[in-house]
């Protein structure tokens, strides 16, 4: 052959043998690469796979097997968790096709198609991201809503057993209520919030409901430190309704255990110790040298229901009022007998100007409850 001439057979041998070394490596090179595809094309086949099961909320694992791993791991449930991973794959994969992949050695058209399948996956991946963004933001707006929901409903209970235990303000007025005190026990009272200034005359007025027996027990009391007894009314078993002022006695000449509503004012001054008691509005006694000279001392304790023997406590459940109080009114003077009059038959509404009832200024304690009431209209059901 003209083009050898020169060359030694020796060297052309070996040339040849050259040759035939680089086709077989070209060869592997191929088949490696072939196998690189392969692998590659798997692993994108899986992660569209797992990118279509995203959408209706399937994360699975890749290795389609329970329990089972491949090259690129177990996904973790957490959806950002999922989104990071599948990100980190990504990145992987596109390094094994720059790395293991010489592109001037593959087809032109299968270097698009596996540059078009990563742009496709990674387009999905975003929406994905995007998808579950929008339902981390549902989640923790349903997640705030129900806690919102859970937190009002307790507060709402809440505020409900306040009212069961000191009673419901949802009055028509702050001083149309009543206290309902139901059972003679040493727990059931109402306390006034206020306390007394020094007095040297008084008239105290209420609305009052009973059919206890024997006696209706004590209506209120107050207490103050060193006498137990500074004010009290009471109907204790068989004896009649006593006035106690420092602990002196006055015998009230009616009797209101009837179960009807009746309309009740004592009125009491230092000086002689005179006091006067009323009923519906009628005048049924009066008297003298009840604690004269004596000024009620200031800043007790008033309890509704019970008799205190010290000051604020220490209840004897005999000496308990059973039955429904309302109107509880406190004047630093002795009123007169047409205003007293005016007041029992509901045609003049005067609110005392040391106790006034009302609402915010009355507590319930051991199941004692506040309730609707309007005594005038009570007072003509009863007649």
């Amino acid at each position: 052959m003209p083009g050898f001439t020169g060359y030694p057979e020796e060297e052309l041998r070996v040339t040849v043998i050259q040759l035939r070394e680089t086709v077989l490596q070209q060869k592997e090179t191929i088949g490696n690469q072939k196998e690189t595809i392969r692998e590659l094309t798997a692993k994108l086949t899986r992660c569209e796979s797992l990118a279509e099961d995203g959408k209706h909320g399937s994360w699975k694992k890749l290795s389609g097997k329970p329990g089972g791993k491949d090259t690129m791991g177990d996904l973790p449930r957490d959806p950002g968790q999922v989104i990071d991973q599948l990100s980190r794959t990504m990145q992987t994969l596109k390094y094994q096709l720059r790395s293991n992949v010489s592109y001037s050695a593959l087809p032109s058209d299968l270097r698009e198609m596996l540059q078009r399948r990563l742009g496709d996956l990674e387009h999905q991946l975003l929406n994905k991201v995007a998808e579950l963004e929008d339902e981390k933001s549902l989640l923790h707006n349903e997640s705030a809503a129900h806690r919102h929901r859970t937190e009002s409903a307790l507060s709402a209970l809440l505020e409900r057993v306040s009212e069961l235990e000191k009673g419901s303000s949802a009055f028509k007025s702050p001083d149309d209520f009543k206290v309902s005190l139901p059972l003679r026990t040493n727990y059931l009272y109402g306390k006034i919030k206020k306390t007394l200034p020094e007095l040297f005359s008084f008239t105290i007025c209420m609305w009052l409901k009973s059919s206890a027996s024997p006696g209706i027990g004590t209506p209120f009391s107050y207490a103050v430190q060193g006498q137990a007894n500074e004010i009290v009314l009471i109907e204790w078993g068989n004896h009649p309704i006593e006035l106690l002022i420092n602990d002196k006695v006055a015998q009230l000449p009616f009797s209101i255990g009837d179960g009807k509503w009746h309309h009740v004012c004592i009125t009491w001054t230092t000086r002689d110790g005179m006091w006067e008691a009323y009923l519906d509005g009628i005048k049924l006694g009066s008297g003298e040298n009840l604690a004269p000279w004596h000024p009620i001392k200031p800043n007790g304790i008033l309890i509704l229901g019970q008799e205190q023997d010290t000051v604020g406590g220490r209840f004897d459940a005999t000496q308990a009022f059973v039955g429904e109080l309302s109107q509880f009114n406190i004047w630093d003077r002795v009123l007169k007998s047409e205003d007293i009059v005016n007041i029992a038959n509901c045609s003049t509404n005067m609110p005392g100007n040391i106790i006034p009832w009302a609402d915010n200024n009355v507590d319930v304690f051991g199941g004692a409850t506040k309730l609707p009431l309007e005594p005038c209209e009570e007072r003509l059901i009863d007649l």
